[in-house]
């Protein structure tokens, strides 16, 4: 039970540390460490949809025999159309909003699915699930946390430029992020009655996370003058996450 406590928190943390930066910083976030960390956690995400998430949906549903593919289709092609739905609905971040307040909800509303597909992850691991371990599960959450490092900036700071006081911007940027430990929770909360769905769910959660990689981090990590940074530490991510999954999984 600790070890799923630390895992739904780790993602929270990264979004809090993210929003700290105003505490130190006057300007906006460095763009080549920024392309570092969406690169990063672009690879670590990547990697960890297909050993954490897909995989083990394909495993749990080996008793379809050559239908096996089916529920991770269904469930990854569910969590791509949720995502495409929320962007329909929800405004678009981005730093020079004129509406902070829009930012605000923005990623507020975006960090929901990243709770989610944490939370599956840990349903499965306290429910035994096949294919799902501790190690993954972390590696997992901490990609997310990576990603949200710049998420609490981007709150933080533009608050800050328009006149709130550095606690007030600190304190929007950490409630920002604090939707993803309470969807988790929610989601494991509810482990006993979604486990005969644990196929589709992980590959919900794959869907969604893939959706935030190419929608979102790819394009980051791309800008500037030294877009091949984010090309690198994408690789860096996916070996790093992979590795992880297969030594010690």
């Amino acid at each position: 039970m600790y070890d799923i406590f630390i895992g739904i928190m780790v993602p929270f943390i990264g979004t809090s540390l993210g929003a700290a930066c105003v505490f130190f910083m006057k300007g906006r976030l460095n763009g080549h460490i920024q392309r570092v960390l969406m690169g990063f956690a672009a690879g670590v995400m990547t990697a960890a949809s297909v050993w954490s998430l897909i995989l083990p949906a394909l495993e749990q549903s080996d008793k379809l025999g050559r239908l096996a593919f089916l529920p991770a289709v269904l469930g990854f092609c569910t969590g791509v159309l949720f995502l495409l739905l929320l962007d329909y609905i929800i405004p678009q971040p981005c730093e020079n909003g004129k509406k902070t307040s829009m930012l605000v909800l923005a990623v507020t509303l975006h960090n929901i699915p990243e709770g989610m597909a944490v939370g599956i992850v840990y349903a499965g691991l306290a429910a035994g699930a096949e294919g799902i371990s501790n190690t993954a599960a972390l590696a997992l959450a901490a990609g997310i946390a990576v990603q949200n490092f710049p998420e609490g900036a981007i709150i933080s700071m533009p608050l800050r430029a328009d006149g709130a006081s550095r606690k007030k911007a600190f304190a929007y940027g950490v409630l920002s992020g604090a939707v993803e430990p309470l969807a988790a929770v929610l989601t494991v909360a509810a482990s006993h009655f979604i486990l005969p769905a644990m196929p589709y769910l992980l590959s919900f959660a794959a869907g969604a996370m893939l959706y935030v990689v190419v929608e979102e981090l790819i394009p980051e990590m791309a800008r500037g003058k030294r877009a091949n940074t984010g090309a690198i530490y994408f690789a860096v991510g996916f070996a790093v996450m992979m590795a992880l999954d297969v030594a010690l999984g």
